[in-house]
């Protein structure tokens, strides 16, 4: 009789199971069920102070209205973002690991730098839009664009240019103005922009190309000068109204930068579309456009979906650039 009553337990599981495992996967898995059960680790691929990190901490607090978990900030320089990326496009696709990802996202692939590209990613949302500015200190004999670029030109030795990192968006923004007014620039590599527009506060470079977010508190306390913003129109951003443009100042340059989050590819759509929906209602939180506001980050919110297509445009549109400079 035991033995019977085993044979029935065993057919029941084993049909149990059979009947599970015809079940779709977020059902049979149950991992977006109760997703997410466990702090979020959001990575940033630079260091802590630049205007990405300070956007991640933004976004991290403002979400904690909209999950019942903590949202781990964690900074992975190096590499002009490549160490911080890999990280994430390598981790288990389960939603519990995701980035901070920037317009480098779309460069330092096609520099051999790392080697996934973006599609190895699912973009979130994107959270901001801004233009590249070239920023000297206010010191410096230069009052406008057309001075520095003089300057370049009859300097004996190159301009020092501090930059995040080899590749990324503010060497290239740097290395195509060179290319534009006939020039060669002295590239200084750093770990992030912050450290950057230190060494520029302390009159170690001569330059920087950056987000205005970066450099705003010294434009605005004047202890740097903007001199040109990379962008078709004038940034609207508190200090820089007065900047013009470098097609304003007959330089046909224009480049910008965006950020936004991306977890690895293959993570289930149903968690996907839980993640979506924490960070963008964190986005529309007013606190996160104060902030953003404040620190010059121009406030550009789209959806997954949207933000991809720009990602893989841009992508493509770096790639040419980098051939075409040829600084892989």
């Amino acid at each position: 009789m035991a033995i019977h009553v085993t044979t029935r337990k065993l057919l029941a599981l084993a049909a149990g199971t059979a009947l599970l495992s015809s079940l779709p996967l977020g059902v049979a898995a149950q991992g977006a069920a109760d997703f997410p059960n466990k702090p979020i680790e959001l990575v940033v691929p630079f260091g802590a102070g630049g205007g990405t990190d300070v956007l991640a901490r933004v976004i991290a607090e403002a979400a904690k209205k909209h999950t019942s978990q903590a949202i781990t900030v964690l900074n992975k320089p190096g590499a002009s973002g490549g160490i911080g990326l890999t990280e994430v496009a390598l981790a288990k696709p389960d939603g519990y690991k995701i980035a901070m990802v920037t317009a480098e996202m779309a460069i330092i692939p096609h520099l051999g730098i790392m080697k996934p590209m973006p599609d190895d990613f699912t973009p979130i949302v994107r959270l901001n839009a801004d233009p590249i500015v070239l920023t000297v200190r206010a010191e410096a004999p230069w009052n406008t664009i057309e001075e520095f670029v003089e300057a370049a030109k009859k300097s004996k030795d190159p301009m020092k240019f501090g930059n995040a990192g080899t590749g990324g968006l503010s060497h290239l923004s740097a290395e195509a103005l060179s290319q534009k007014i006939g020039t060669s620039f002295s590239h200084v590599p750093f770990q992030g922009n912050a450290p950057a527009v230190v060494a520029l506060l302390g009159s170690h470079i001569d330059a920087v190309t950056s987000s205005p977010s970066e450099v705003s508190t010294y434009v605005n306390s004047g202890k740097l000068r903007a001199l040109g913003v990379f962008a078709d129109q004038r940034f609207k951003g508190v200090g820089f109204e007065q900047v013009p443009t470098l097609k304003e100042r007959k330089i046909d340059l224009s480049m910008g930068t965006w950020r936004g989050l991306a977890a690895p590819k293959n993570v289930p759509a149903d968690v996907m579309e839980k993640l979506s929906g924490i960070f963008i209602k964190a986005a529309n939180e007013p606190a996160v456009q104060e902030s953003m506001e404040k620190q010059n980050l121009g406030y550009s919110v789209v959806d997954g979906a949207t933000f991809r297509k720009q990602i893989m445009a841009d992508s493509a549109l770096f790639k040419q650039l980098i051939d075409k400079l040829g600084v892989k």
